[in-house]
């Protein structure tokens, strides 16, 4: 039902009075060409657009941009391209979770300081979506966002390639000389070849999978490859379907329940997502005033199943796969007993309607519940005298044989010691070790980097060994595998347990119990305490230093603690004068 009229447009602040303020902003829209007829009594839709020249994932939006635009000229409205921070997962060092923040930061004040009454948000590439979506939701207007979409599979020899996940896999086979140079060439040329983010299950898929869980983007919009001509017709439609919003006055913190994440999380759990769904929907929650943790994650581990059959937790297909058996209101529809089908969409419906007439087209890509791939949910929540608030591990990618584990640390204090300790064919390394990295972790890194796949010590490569258990307060990539336990909380770097373990103490791993610890005495730990000398700062000045004085630890999703909703007042409209 409309709620808004011309007149009660945010935008009209600007534009409306007869004064000589508001003159000065319509003279100037008039300077660019656009006559009152472009926007008297209509909405006016920022198109927030994260691409770069160096963002791959991206590199269509400067046309998607256009598409999006031809849908708010469509259905009535203005829009306007903003362009924000790309955040580029492969090129941006040390880490685009450093950046995540800033983005979010740099979203919401285009949104407040800008004459805008809707928004459509342009991203993907890993960091991206919950970045947007943060900043969106801090802002609060009518809001969609547009899924920048996987690429397309890769191809070697005849061979399909996921990113991320295959070159792990091949590059552990160099190492282990079982491949030439030459054909290694040949996995890099045919690994990524199209715009468009990450085709495995990485945390691209991963996130654009629980917006569309959660309400925020358009239905079946997250699996279209972006190099589809559907992806086009989706961008055009998002834009249409902003204005509508606008007069709905349909704002995320309508969408955006309790019961709506925790959408997004069973969605997650049976997708085979990315471990860093946790940090990530835990920060977008608390945005939205919604009290998400880990035990929301541990509780849906326990009932929903591993169901799509996407590399890495899956053996064979990839998100095109994933597309053409249905997308995800198909996955949903095999669902439907995990999930509030009453919750509101951006479509406007509810995510019931939303989902009615969707069919699953092949049953091996998107299984039946009773025939998942992983009986569990894809991620398992660990605490123990390790990790007070928890770490995380992901079950369903590592090899069974260590989700009961018990063995030896060998530990390494920052990666470049450990990238060359585990080059070193006479490392004194088993497959029982348990590998630990630490000091990196949100201000340990900084920014937590995906450095949590740990190599595997080349003389086990060479032995055949492909997974062991490594341990960090680090992240990893959603493209990673193996039996990685992440997000150790609290952190090494601010004196958390991790920073007391010595090489040779036992590590004991239980993922059934749920249970992670170091076997030291309580005493031996507080006489290591005792000792522990703390690590110097990681910045003096700039971002970096405003960074690690205000992140949050892992379980609290890594936002900055004043952004969270429950830090003061909202921020009200600015004042025009």
């Amino acid at each position: 039902m409309t709620q808004k009229t011309p007149d009660t447009l945010r935008s009209a602040r600007w534009f409306a009075p007869d004064d000589l303020r508001s003159s000065g902003h319509r003279s100037r829209v008039m300077q660019m060409g656009y006559a009152p007829e472009d926007w008297v009594g209509k909405p006016v839709i920022a198109i927030i657009n994260t691409w770069s020249d160096i963002n791959a994932c991206h590199a269509h939006f400067k046309q998607r941009v256009e598409d999006v635009k031809r849908g708010v000229f469509q259905a009535g409205g203005f829009p306007i391209e903003l362009p924000a921070l790309s955040l580029s997962e492969s090129a941006v060092k040390p880490t685009t979770m450093l950046y995540r923040n800033l983005l979010a930061m740099d979203v919401e004040e285009l949104i407040r300081c800008h004459p805008i009454d809707g928004v459509v948000l342009m991203g993907g590439c890993d960091k991206t979506t919950p970045a947007l979506l943060m900043g969106a939701t801090s802002a609060g207007l009518p809001s969609v966002f547009v899924p920048a979409g996987p690429m397309l599979r890769g191809n070697f020899n005849g061979k399909i390639l996921g990113s991320g996940s295959d070159a792990w896999k091949y590059w552990d086979e160099r190492r282990a000389g079982t491949i030439t140079d030459q054909e290694w060439l040949g996995v890099e040329q045919g690994i990524a070849r199209s715009h468009g983010t990450c085709m495995t299950m990485g945390t691209a898929s991963t996130m654009t999978a629980i917006a569309e869980a959660i309400g925020m983007s358009l239905p079946g919009s997250s699996a279209i490859p972006a190099a589809d001509a559907n992806h086009i017709r989706m961008a055009a439609a998002a834009g249409r379907r902003a204005v509508e919003m606008v007069w709905e006055d349909l704002t995320p913190a309508t969408i955006q329940t309790r019961e709506a994440f925790e959408n997004g999380i069973a969605v997650a759990m049976a997708m085979g997502c990315s471990t860093n769904a946790i940090i990530h929907v835990i920060a977008m929650a608390r945005r939205a005033g919604v009290d998400i943790g880990l035990d929301d994650f541990e509780k849906a581990s326990r009932k929903v199943p591993v169901i799509a059959n996407v590399r890495p937790s899956g053996s064979a297909y990839l998100m095109e796969d994933f597309f053409y058996a249905g997308g995800l209101p198909a996955l949903m529809t095999r669902l439907r007993g995990h999930l509030h089908l009453d919750c509101r969409t951006v479509s406007g419906r509810t995510l019931g309607e939303d989902i009615a007439d969707a069919k699953v087209h092949n049953d091996d890509v998107i299984r039946p519940i009773d025939n998942p791939i992983y009986v569990e949910g894809a991620l398992a929540v660990l605490t123990g005298n390790l990790a007070p608030t928890g770490c995380v591990i992901k079950p369903s990618a590592c090899d069974p044989r260590f989700l009961k584990h018990s063995g030896p640390a060998l530990v390494f204090d920052d990666y470049p010691s450990m990238k060359a300790a585990v080059e070193d064919e006479d490392l004194d390394v088993t497959a029982d070790h348990v590998l630990i990295l630490r000091n990196a972790g949100p201000q340990g890194g900084p920014g937590m980097p995906e450095w949590g796949m740990l190599p595997i010590p080349k003389k086990l490569v060479k032995q055949g060994v492909r997974d062991m258990v490594r341990l960090s307060d680090a992240r990893m990539s959603g493209t990673s595998y193996g039996a990685c336990i992440l997000h150790v909380s609290p952190e090494s770097y601010i004196g958390g347990p991790l920073a007391l373990v010595r090489n040779g103490d036992i590590i004991t791993l239980d993922v059934a119990a749920r249970s992670i610890r170091l076997e030291v005495s309580d005493e031996e730990m507080a006489a290591r305490r005792a000792a522990l000398v703390p690590p110097p700062p990681r910045y003096e000045r700039g971002y970096g230093w405003m960074f690690n004085r205000h992140v949050t630890q892992a379980d609290k999703g890594c936002d900055f603690d004043y952004l969270q909703t429950d830090f003061g007042a909202p921020v009200g409209e600015p004042a025009i004068y």
